[in-house]
């Protein structure tokens, strides 16, 4: 696979998703990706995206400011 940006080739690497949603940090870590060698650009695929999606979901549901968790725990 290539990179959509610069056309570096991907590798299959775990990295870490951080995203604001209305003012809570959610960071997920160890999430399943695809990561460009050459300009660093990560990219999921459907399904680990969609999963990505309902765990923010849970995570902004809490009353916390900021929710850090491990893709394999909120996975399961």
């Amino acid at each position: 696979m290539t990179c959509f940006f610069c056309k570096g080739k991907m590798e299959d690497k775990p990295a870490n998703f951080m995203t604001d949603v209305d003012g809570r940090i959610v960071v997920i870590k160890n999430v399943p990706s695809q990561v460009c060698r050459q300009c660093g650009e990560i990219s999921y695929s459907r399904s680990v995206a969609l999963a990505l999606e309902d765990m923010v979901k849970r995570a902004t549901a809490l009353t916390t400011e900021v929710s850090i968790a491990s893709y394999a725990e909120l996975a399961a």
